[in-house]
C-alpha cells in the first residue's frame, strides 16, 4: 500500500533538499612510517555517489548498520564536511563554499548525546542565547524573552534557563537541544539518532514533540536511526543505505509491508518481536559488515548475501525504480531477471 503523498513528496514536486552523487572520500594511512614502508594512501569511501530527495514538509528515515556512512552524509548536508565529488541543492540553489553561511540558518541539526552537545559551564538560557547573538538574531534586550519563548515550545518552564545542562533528566536535555535547534529558524532539520540516548519511557515524548513541531512549524526532517520502530513512527520514506551506497529507497509502509533488497529484508528480520509465532525463524544480517576501505568487488552485499549470483560479485547492479516511489540496487531485479520475478522467492515472511 503506497502513500501517493509520499511517492510524490520530494520526487514529482521541487525538492527541498537534493543531492546528486554526492560523494565523501577520506584519505587514510598517510603518516612517514607507511610512506617510508613504501604504502600508498588508501581510500575509505564513507558516502560513495548518494543522490536524494527530500520535499519540503517531508519526514524521510536514513537506516543502515553502524558504518554504512548515514552519519557523515548528515553532515555533508549540513555542510560541515566538505563533499570529495557530487552537490547538494537548497531549494534548487547549489550549496558550496559561498552559500553555505547563508543557508546554515535554514539547516540545523539534533544530536544524539544531548549532553556532549551543551556546555555544561553554561547555564541553558546562555547556551540558547549565545546562538541568538552569535547570529544577530534579535535585539539584545529581546533575547531573554525568545528563549523564555523557545523553552516553553519544547515542553519545558522558562524558569529551567538558569539552570546547568547537568541539572535536566536526558529527556529535557534533548528538548534543549531541540530548542537550541529552533533558535536559527530552520526549514530542515537533520535529527541523528535523536532519541538513542534516551529511556524507552521517554521516547515517544520526543518523537510527538517532533511531529508537533513539524506541523506547526512547516519543517523538514531527515531522521537518521538504527532503531526501524521509530523509523517506521516517524517517517513516510525510508532510504537503505549500505557501505557508502542506497540499496533501497521506498515508501516506509511499502518498505515493512514488502522490503525488497535482501539486506533491507536482513535488517526487518532482525527487528525483535514479542509474538514467539512471528518471531520464529527471524535471522539478523549474517557476517561482518566488510572493511570499508576494501570493499567486496561487485555488489559489496554480496558477501552476506543468500542470493547472491555470479554477476553480484562483478558489476555493482544500478539502481532501478521497480514501481512507483521505489528505487532498490540489486541484480535481482535487472530487466533479464524481472520476467520470472524471482524476487517473489525471497520476499520477507516467504
Amino acid at each position: 500500500m503506497t502513500d501517493p503523498a509520499a511517492v510524490t513528496a520530494g520526487r514529482d514536486a521541487s525538492p527541498l533538499v537534493e543531492t546528486r552523487d554526492l560523494t565523501k572520500h577520506y584519505a587514510i594511512g598517510g603518516g612517514l612510517a607507511r610512506r617510508l614502508r613504501g604504502k600508498e594512501k588508501e581510500t575509505l569511501r564513507a558516502v560513495d555517489g548518494v543522490s536524494l530527495r527530500i520535499g519540503r514538509g517531508e519526514t524521510v528515515g536514513l537506516v543502515g548498520e553502524s558504518g554504512c556512512g548515514k552519519s557523515t552524509l548528515g553532515r555533508l548536508l549540513l555542510h560541515l564536511e566538505q563533499p570529495s565529488g557530487g552537490e547538494m541543492r537548497y531549494e534548487g540553489e547549489l550549496v558550496d563554499k559561498t552559500t553555505a553561511d547563508r543557508l546554515r540558518r535554514k539547516i540545523q541539526i539534533i544530536f544524539q548525546d544531548p549532553f556532549s552537545s551543551l556546555n555544561p559551564r553554561k547555564t541553558v538560557g546562555k547556551a540558547i542565547e549565545e546562538v541568538l547573538s552569535v547570529h544577530n538574531l534579535c535585539p539584545k534586550e529581546s533575547r531573554k524573552a525568545r528563549v523564555a519563548e523557545l523553552l516553553d515550545r519544547v515542553g519545558l518552564s522558562p524558569e529551567m534557563a538558569n539552570r546547568r545542562p547537568r541539572q535536566f533528566s536526558g529527556g529535557q536535555r534533548q528538548r534543549i537541544g531541540i530548542a537550541r535547534a529552533l533558535a536559527m529558524g530552520p526549514e530542515f532539520i537533520v535529527a541523528d539518532e535523536p532519541v538513542s540516548a534516551l529511556d524507552v519511557s521517554v521516547q515517544a515524548q520526543v518523537l510527538n514533540l517532533l511531529t508537533e513541531l513539524q506541523e506547526e512549524l512547516g519543517l523538514t526532517y531527515l531522521l537518521i536511526s538504527h532503531n526501524l520502530g521509530v523509523i517506521r513512527h516517524l517517517t513516510r520514506r525510508i532510504v537503505v543505505m549500505y557501505l557508502g551506497k542506497v540499496v533501497e529507497e521506498s515508501p516506509t509502509g511499502d518498505l515493512f509491508d514488502d522490503p525488497l533488497h535482501p539486506y533491507t529484508q536482513a535488517l526487518i528480520r532482525a527487528v525483535p518481536d514479542i509474538d514467539p509465532d512471528r518471531a520464529v525463524g527471524a535471522v539478523a544480517v549474517e557476517g561482518d559488515l566488510p572493511n570499508p576501505i576494501h570493499p567486496p568487488s561487485g555488489c559489496h552485499f554480496h558477501t552476506r548475501c543468500p542470493f547472491a549470483m555470479d554477476v553480484c560479485r562483478s558489476e555493482y547492479p544500478e539502481p532501478r525504480h521497480v514501481a512507483p516511489g521505489r528505487l532498490v540496487a540489486c541484480h535481482l531485479y535487472d530487466t533479464q531477471a524481472e520476467a520470472s520475478d524471482p524476487a517473489a522467492a525471497i520476499r520477507v515472511g516467504s
